[in-house]
């Protein structure tokens, strides 16, 4: 069974001598996809982007062919070898879009769809997901992405604002900080961030001096910061990915203000912060106060097995360029399996239903976060509090910070 007709590149990781070609697909919108034999996941990803985005689409699709691997030596799911199908949509909604209907138009849908990009693509494939009854994975959560009232058979892997401002208030609390600053981009997930940043620092007992925008094409942020001086604030929480994140630092050096930063996952995933000049900032006075939220798969631990098992699985496969909290989609394959052991079937219905309870999500054994904590109201990736670290940037080793070997 291939969806080979449409692909940029055909991946079969595991036991490839036990998946068959030329298995029946399916056109009914009513079921899995996929043939008899096979379990098939499409994932799409920016690989030829510029910049920032195809590295990071780099990082996901190899955490996605490290999961495949592991789980088709595990016995794959339900019962069936997984067969992952790479499309290349180049970081393009519209091409992401037309990618995925050439896939169900071939005959052979995905019985999973996982993305790789930002926002804007999942934005635009899930309503086709949803008509064709599609399960998928998503690591760029927006507006209406975790309702399962508008998307049922759609789940979140990367947590979102809500859950990692909670997590970034309590941290701030345990530092005794107060008096704090917010500064984030304009972006459709940096003003839910910058919002739910605020709703939570709040909640937790601390106060907010201001909250400041700034546009991503600006190469200054000094208005921003000097008003958020100015009001009095003793910290700053952060938002800002990529290009963006290095304007911030400079304006922040050129003010002489040196308080300390709390960066979102926006600042881990910029590998700016991991790199030595000329290439980065690391070592230099303008990170000196900075400490970044990442997930634990993120940070070297010698003891976390499963962890362990990921890395060493994607590094296996290929060069981890960025950091490992771009490797989201290492996970949906262990859901997947513990659901379809649950339900005894691989219908992506029964799969979404078994997804939001306590047996399969205590059963799954993730890797790139401990648990889900999907429900039957939220398919939000919503993790406990021990699932978030906060650490001073260093070299990278194999995508994790902290790695004594940096």
């Amino acid at each position: 069974m291939k969806i080979g007709s449409i692909t940029k590149s055909v991946v079969l990781v595991g036991a490839a001598s036990v998946v068959l070609a030329g298995c029946a697909g399916s056109n009914d919108a009513g079921g899995g996809g996929g043939g008899d034999d096979t379990y098939d996941v499409m994932v799409t990803a920016g690989l030829s982007a510029q910049g920032v985005l195809a590295a990071n689409a780099q990082t996901s699709v190899l955490a996605a062919k490290a999961g495949a691997k592991v789980i088709n030596e595990q016995g794959g799911i339900g019962g069936k070898q997984v067969e992952l199908t790479v499309v290349d949509d180049g970081g393009d909604p519209t091409t992401a879009v037309t990618k995925l209907r050439e896939a169900i138009n071939s005959g052979d849908k995905p019985d999973l769809f996982l993305d790789s990009g930002p926002s804007t693509i999942a934005m635009a494939v899930l309503p086709v997901l949803k008509q064709n009854k599609i399960l998928s994975f998503n690591i760029s959560p927006a507006e209406g992405t975790d309702d399962p009232s508008k998307f049922p058979l759609n789940f979140d892997l990367a947590p979102g604002p809500d859950a990692n401002n909670k997590g970034i208030a309590q941290f701030a609390k345990q530092q005794g900080y107060n008096d704090i600053g917010i500064l984030h981009s304009n972006s459709g997930s940096g003003e839910a961030y910058g919002t739910a940043a605020k709703e939570q620092i709040t909640a937790a007992g601390m106060n907010v001096v201001g909250i400041e925008t700034f546009d991503t094409a600006s190469l200054d942020m000094t208005p921003q910061l000097l008003s958020l001086k100015n009001a009095g604030a003793k910290v700053l929480v952060l938002d800002a990915y990529g290009a963006p994140l290095g304007h911030v630092l400079d304006n922040m050096q050129r003010l002489g203000w040196d308080v300390p930063i709390i960066g979102e996952t926006t600042v881990s995933a910029t590998n700016l912060i991991a790199k030595t000049p000329p290439d980065g900032v690391l070592g230099t006075p303008k990170v000196d106060n900075l400490v970044t939220q990442v997930f634990q798969s993120t940070v070297y631990d010698p003891d976390n097995e499963a962890v362990n098992e990921m890395v060493e699985t994607m590094a296996g496969l290929g060069e981890i360029t960025t950091t490992l909290i771009l490797a989201d989609n290492y996970d949906p394959f262990f859901l997947v399996a513990a659901a379809a052991e649950k339900t005894g079937n691989t219908d992506p219905e029964d799969l979404a239903k078994a997804l939001t309870t306590d047996d399969v999500l205590d059963s799954a054994e993730t890797a790139f976060l401990p648990r889900y904590n999907f429900t039957e109201d939220s398919h939000a990736a919503n993790p406990d509090a021990d699932a978030f670290q906060y650490v001073a940037p260093t070299k990278l080793v194999n995508g994790q910070f902290g790695n004594p070997e940096a």
